[in-house]
């Protein structure tokens, strides 16, 4: 238990779900610091006097995990382990009534952009000079740049909207002011992330503006990487190929979240695109960029997804071969277009399905990574771990994607700096190489 000796005012804050989710946790510890408090970020040391949990509410075990945690530290609270505890993020936005009355060792709730609110509870003062001065908590070669807030999307299965709001894009002049920020402080990669990375700019200049965003961001120095993250397929901006290609510090990447590939559940998700109009525009990313890593996440277990129409995602994910897949089973959200529908999938067969196509995945994954042996790639290393040396290829995003190992007995790199590393050997999802 804490004692009294230990230093007031010392706050820890838990971050749960998403990299958006990660981002405004950092905006929060950089308020905080620079309102003189003690900031520790996801501690497992018991010297907080007060905890924030950043919330997640996007699907069942996201929501499941935030209850538990709350549910953990208000335990802990009531033990006297901690004088305060406040709730923030998704869950906290959608669900605050209903949780305040269920967990009153909670002193304050708070959804995801009331920032101010929650600084003011705090005693802390909101101060609007340091938008674009954010700390990260990542390793301090790359950092996640959110380019803007909520979405203006309608798919059936998706509470997002009910959390975040309309979509609002941030202005490219904040933007690269930040980039400029991050790379002085020795961040080398940024990962661009929102709810939808092609709706850019239509809000405040009422056109996309993606790929002017992207060479703006080219111009940075000290960055030598620009990732893409969640891309909504329906109606694409394809000049976005284009400064993929003619840019080399845009990495050759792109995380497109596809959900289906059956005409049938793509319409009841409301997606807005056809199986042929997919396969077209995956095509036309490899055809305008060679040797594009695409990523993409798929949906199992929609409302009246069939096995003739989970057997057509199979062949989809066959025959398409994606560098990178992910697979989520549908949660049945309240207050969605899709909790209109019956949750007819029994679970095991959501868990099934799941299951299946990750197999399909694994093959490719491991044939894709024996064709990278013999080739020299660029990597940069994020960390050592054991007897390796992990880093990245300009096809894998941190966390997510696959990793190349390199021996640390017989070989030495920096972390975040770059190598060529030589590849020798392949497996299901990592590779390992020797540096050149």
């Amino acid at each position: 238990m804490k004692t009294k000796t230990l230093k007031q005012d010392k706050i820890n804050v838990i971050t749960l779900g998403c990299s958006k989710n990660l981002v405004d946790s950092e905006n929060l510890i950089t308020q905080l610091k620079a309102n003189d408090y003690e900031v520790a970020h996801d501690s497992s040391e018991e010297d907080a006097d007060i905890v924030v949990v950043n919330t997640c509410g996007f699907i069942d075990l996201a929501k499941q995990e935030s209850v538990d945690t709350i549910l953990q530290y208000a335990k802990v609270k009531s033990g006297g382990g901690i004088d305060k505890l406040f709730v923030t993020g998704c869950l906290s936005q959608r669900y605050k009534d209903e949780l305040a009355l269920e967990i009153p060792e909670v002193d304050a709730w708070f959804g995801t952009l009331e920032l101010p609110g929650l600084l003011s509870r705090l005693n802390a003062d909101y101060q609007s000079d340091l938008i674009g001065e954010r700390l990260i908590t990542t390793p301090p070669h790359y950092a996640y740049l959110k380019i803007s807030e909520g979405c203006n999307r309608t798919c059936s299965f998706c509470a997002i909207p009910l959390m975040r709001g309309k979509h609002v894009s941030r202005p490219i002049e904040s933007l690269v002011n930040e980039a400029n920020n991050l790379a002085k402080r020795g961040v080398k990669e940024l990962m661009l992330i929102a709810q939808e990375l092609t709706y850019y700019g239509l809000d405040i200049y009422k056109k996309r503006a993606l790929p002017k965003l992207l060479e703006a961001l080219a111009e940075v120095e000290g960055i030598e990487w620009i990732r893409l993250h969640y891309a909504y397929p329906s109606k694409f901006p394809v000049e976005i190929f284009d400064v993929i290609a003619e840019q080399e510090k845009v990495c050759n990447y792109l995380d497109m979240p596809l959900q289906h590939a059956a005409n049938g559940v793509l319409e009841r998700m409301r997606r807005q695109i056809t199986r042929e109009e997919t396969e077209a525009l995956v095509k036309l990313a490899k055809e305008k960029v060679p040797g594009i890593a695409i990523r993409t996440t798929m949906l199992v277990g929609f409302p009246g997804e069939t096995d003739e129409e989970f057997l057509e995602l199979c062949h989809f994910v066959r025959e398409m071969k994606f560098d990178r897949l992910g697979v989520f089973q549908y949660s049945h959200e309240e207050n969605t277009l899709a909790h209109e529908l019956t949750d007819d999938v029994p679970k095991e067969v959501k868990t099934e399905r799941a299951n299946h196509l990750m197999e399909i995945q694994q093959a490719i994954s491991l044939q894709k990574n024996e064709e990278k042996v013999g080739k020299t790639l660029k990597v940069l290393f994020d960390r050592k771990e054991g007897g390796y040396f992990v880093g990245r290829t300009e096809f894998d995003s941190p966390e997510v994607d696959n990793e190349v190992l390199v021996d640390a007995t017989d070989q030495y790199v920096r972390i975040g700096d770059f190598a060529e590393v030589l590849i020798t050997e392949a497996t299901d999802y990592d590779i390992f190489g020797k540096v050149v």
